[in-house]
């Protein structure tokens, strides 16, 4: 009788622990990773992102994006920046501090050629969320009064101006941020390779769904106000860090035959003459990125190519044209190292 008992017992903890292992393979088995791929339309333009998860996180995309609408985007009249422009609030949120805090510092690095409040001149021009008819220089010189991100300052919580009248657009550095939080989102979910891309604006991470780096192609300033057209100047290979062009090419007008910039110098209240054609830069965040590509195109080609030249920490490409028409490529060094061998 002792023997049997002591069988039944060595017996019943055997199925225990066969038992426990069926289960804990099944609970503690890593579920399976696929490549997803999200897509639509956000900000007049489209964004396309693959990413390499367990689930599909269509929904956390979406939540990141409504969540930097509220916050930056100028078109919304419920936004955050458009209650700073009508003085209705003097209360900023994350999103904004952190826009205002990297712009503030391109700014200084740029001597002023980035400047965020530059909204009321982009609005003179004709580019901002007002249709106005092209300025004045007497307009131009009242405007300029009141631009200048010298002019306001953070105290905590609270945006402080020094002239009601100013007014923000980030409509240059909020895609590149969308960029970012989209990937740091995906980051926290477990996401080690992804590109996440809105409106040309790109941050890559990782290896592709072939197992291999991410490529990028650069476009070629093809002008065309009505669509736009894709057609390659060069690909580069990218891990873990962002990329982002402006250029006056696709967003312009014609007036009296002449053509009109989207660019809007904030030291002279001008729509930018140059023959700087597109500026691309690469970056260890995508909001880096987008402010100092639109920095670019009011410094014009020499004032670019003469601050990038040695810089390490930014990959520069810039491409410009001749008094012929003919296309100028010029890149740094961080920026030529990127190309495939």
């Amino acid at each position: 009788m002792e023997n049997k008992r002591i069988f039944t017992k060595q017996y019943i903890a055997v199925l225990i622990f066969t038992i426990g292992a069926v289960v804990a393979f099944f609970v503690m088995k890593p579920e399976k990773k696929a490549f997803f791929k999200a897509q639509g339309d956000v900000w007049t333009t489209e964004y396309h992102i693959t990413y390499e998860a367990t689930t599909d996180l269509s929904d956390s995309i979406g939540a990141v994006l409504d969540a930097i609408d509220r916050s930056a985007n100028v078109f919304n009249k419920q936004s955050l920046v458009s209650r700073l422009n009508a003085n209705s609030t003097n209360r900023a949120d994350s999103t904004f501090m952190r826009m205002f805090r990297c712009a503030v510092d391109i700014n200084k690095q740029s001597a002023g050629a980035y400047d965020p409040t530059v909204m009321p001149l982009v609005n003179a021009w004709g580019f901002g969320y007002k249709n106005g008819k092209l300025p004045t220089q007497t307009e131009i010189d009242s405007l300029l009064t009141f631009v200048g991100i010298a002019k306001v300052h953070l105290e905590d919580e609270r945006v402080v101006k020094s002239d009601q009248r100013i007014q923000f657009d980030f409509s240059s550095i909020a895609k590149g941020l969308a960029c970012d939080e989209v990937a740091q989102m995906l980051a926290r979910n477990g996401v080690t390779n992804c590109m996440v891309e809105i409106g040309g604006e790109v941050v890559v991470k990782g290896v592709n769904e072939k197992g291999t780096p991410w490529h990028i192609s650069i476009d070629m300033p093809v002008e065309n106000n009505q669509a736009t057209v894709h057609e390659s100047a060069l690909v580069i290979a990218l891990n873990g860090k962002a990329v982002a062009t402006s250029g006056n090419y696709r967003k312009f007008k014609e007036v009296n035959g002449k053509k009109v910039s989207h660019i809007v110098n904030p030291l002279t209240g001008k729509s930018e003459e140059s023959t700087l054609l597109s500026a691309t830069i690469v970056a260890p965040d995508c909001m880096t990125a987008d402010a100092w590509a639109t920095a670019c195109m009011a410094m014009g080609t020499e004032r670019t190519q003469a601050l990038f030249e040695k810089r390490t920490d930014l990959g520069v490409m810039t491409i410009s044209t001749d008094t012929e028409g003919n296309f100028i490529v010029w890149s740094n060094a961080p920026f030529a190292a990127l190309l495939p061998k």
